[in-house]
């Protein structure tokens, strides 16, 4: 989940557009990890002395490692090190911009240490729920918005089921609290029980065939009942999972309303909602998310 984060903190710190980093997610497929980002990450290399070797490369047939060594910034062992660690995969998509010139090694070597400073990453491994709600829980504190330790559980597994069963490539951006919002083609699901949950997906008709394609594994071309039904059943399946582990962890139980759909219309919102919207290849979803809950509830979570 870092690397979906990492786009929406590379958007909030002005390092790149929406388009740019919309152009560096489709080219995701395309881009390699360089042995030069993962020197970097890791502390071994400065943005000069991948850039310095990444230069030479272009004068002499070796590979990166090999300058390296010669140049005498890496060790044989530390080379050998780099190309067994496990990556992180928010670097990739940093790899992606530097492959494209949007950023430049040395700023996204910046970007990258402040990065794993603000959301205290140590470890690649280190995708724990814990991990995810804390990132989740700064993810709103920087727009300014606090949450709940419900509402990031539940965004939690949202963000993990859409990285599941629609794919990885997308970018969340910062949270906005409304009291209204306009829809193109939204699908609403309310839970009910010890705590009030109510979720929407909206997105255009078109988005919306992309996106149950990718969830039906199925190649839809038109908008029609099926890409409907999909998108009720990705809502319902995710809101089921979520049902099962509010009650296995937390006890609490919650009866789910059928999904319903509302086209092309504005809608009022309850009180403390927030519309999330989320980049992918094939266009922009909104997340809408309203949680109503007893205050003695939230302090049992």
């Amino acid at each position: 989940m870092y690397a979906q984060f990492f786009g929406a903190y590379l958007l909030n710190q002005g390092a790149v557009s929406p388009e740019q980093l919309t152009e560096a997610i489709r080219s995701l497929s395309e881009a390699r990890l360089k042995l030069g980002t993962l020197a970097m990450h890791h502390g071994l290399m400065t943005a000069s002395e991948v850039e310095e070797v990444c230069f030479l490369q272009t004068r002499e047939d070796k590979k990166f490692g090999e300058i390296a060594v010669e140049r005498g910034y890496l060790s044989v062992a530390q080379v050998e090190g780099l190309l067994e660690t496990q990556t992180p995969d928010y670097l990739l998509l940093g790899q992606s911009l530097v492959d494209l010139n949007i950023l430049d090694n040395a700023t996204l070597e910046d970007l990258l240490i402040d990065y794993q400073n603000t959301t205290e990453i140590y470890t690649a491994e280190d995708e724990s729920n814990q991990a995810s709600d804390e990132l989740i829980e700064k993810f709103f504190k920087y727009a300014n918005y606090p949450i709940t330790k419900p509402a990031a559980t539940y965004l939690r597994l949202l963000f993990n089921n859409l990285i599941r069963f629609i794919g990885p490539d997308y970018t969340p951006l910062s949270p906005v609290l409304s009291e209204e919002v306009a829809i193109d083609f939204c699908v609403t699901q309310e839970m009910i029980g010890n705590s009030n949950f109510v979720a929407s997906i909206d997105m255009s008709q078109d988005s919306a065939i992309d996106f149950a394609s990718r969830y039906a594994k199925m190649d839809f071309t038109e908008f029609d009942e099926y890409v409907q039904a999909s998108l009720e059943d990705f809502l319902n399946l995710h809101n089921g999972l979520f049902a099962v582990n509010m009650s296995n962890e937390y006890s609490v139980e919650l009866d789910l309303a059928p999904p319903f759909v509302e086209q092309n219309t504005v809608i009022a919102l309850p009180p403390v909602s927030y519309v999330i919207p989320v980049i992918y290849p094939f266009g922009t979803i909104n997340l809408i998310i309203t949680i109503m809950e007893e205050e003695e509830e939230i302090e049992d979570f």
